[in-house]
């Protein structure tokens, strides 16, 4: 399993209900993408850094989705470039479902 976490910093703080807006409007482009199982938004406590962390099924599915499209769009959206940044996740726990799963 890969984990793919953006940031980006905005060029002015934003609140929480701000954000929570912005991520709304940005939801559903992220709904149905091959190999996403999850996408967290992200925005720091002072409000000045947003982003993401992504749970993809395999490197080169995540790899499809940061392209320069991509981050022209992050761009338009919030006015800065956006950071990726990939990890490997060879294990998870999941207390929800009372599990350790390996990968």
């Amino acid at each position: 399993m890969i984990i793919a976490m953006t940031a980006f910093a905005l060029p002015k703080p934003i609140t929480r209900e701000e954000a929570r807006a912005i991520f709304l409007s940005t939801a559903p482009t992220y709904q149905d993408v091959p190999g996403l199982l999850q996408k967290h938004y992200l925005l720091s406590e002072d409000g000045a850094t947003a982003g993401g962390v992504y749970v993809w099924a395999s490197r080169e599915q995540a790899e499809a989705m940061y392209t320069e499209a991509w981050r022209a769009f992050v761009r338009g959206k919030y006015g800065t470039e956006p950071s990726v940044t990939y990890f490997d996740s060879p294990v998870m726990v999941d207390n929800v479902a009372q599990k350790v799963f390996t990968y």
